[in-house]
């Protein structure tokens, strides 16, 4: 059995609400649509961390080489 501990956590916002967390990785996907479909109807205010977007995007294109 792992640890909580070993799962990365990411922060999430949700401008909508003034509201700021960060969920474990492995839980990100399932407490995004949580919080959106019960404060939100559905709608998609809770997001990634738009700096942390940003970044990984950037890291993504520098690795496949979109940048050269």
């Amino acid at each position: 059995m792992t640890e909580q501990s070993d799962d990365p956590e990411v922060p999430i916002i949700c401008e909508e609400c003034g509201t700021e967390t960060t969920v474990p990785l492995s839980e990100l996907e399932t407490q995004l649509d949580r919080h959106n479909e019960n404060r939100h109807d559905g709608a998609e205010h809770a997001t990634v961390d738009p700096t942390l977007k940003s970044q990984l995007q950037d890291l993504v294109a520098e690795d496949l080489g979109l940048f050269e």
